[in-house]
């Protein structure tokens, strides 16, 4: 077995006990690690399922590693932008949010505040739909290759 094999089935592995465990709403995710229970483990274990998700996908379709193509190229660099925001979700869901546990309030100010919590969302979906979306474009685009 060779790096690429490791860090794809490592990538897989890690976005399926994510995936099982934010599913079921376990009680691992709301585990404090500090003393004023402001940092759950929720958000690192979330961190790392975002991470993985487009990282499988990168490692598992070679043509997304060295495009062949224009439009595997432009899906390429797509799920790349994608990794990118998924490593910066926490710094970025940190200045959103103004805490680590990424709770927001009524505030009228942006930071913790309703419109940084709509931004806090589209950050998060965006990244599962926009990893899910570039294996999706890749699969129709193989079909219409194959004919």
């Amino acid at each position: 077995m060779n790096k690429r094999h490791i860090w794809f089935y490592s990538s897989l592995s890690v976005t399926v006990i994510t995936l099982v465990l934010l599913v079921t709403g376990s009680s691992v995710l709301t585990i404090a690690l500090d003393k004023n229970d402001s940092v759950p483990l929720g958000t690192f274990i979330t961190w790392a399922g975002m991470t993985a998700l487009p990282l499988t996908i990168y490692w598992g379709i070679k043509d997304l590693r060295t495009p062949s193509d224009t439009w595997t190229s432009m899906l390429s660099i797509l799920l790349k932008i994608i990794i990118v925001l998924a490593i910066l979700w926490v710094p970025i869901s940190f200045l959103l949010a103004g805490n680590i546990s990424f709770s927001f309030s009524e505030k009228e100010t942006f930071q913790g505040g309703q419109a940084a919590m709509r931004w806090f969302w589209r950050l998060s979906y965006g990244i599962g739909i926009g990893a899910v979306s570039t294996i999706m474009l890749y699969g129709i685009g193989y079909l219409f290759r194959r004919k």
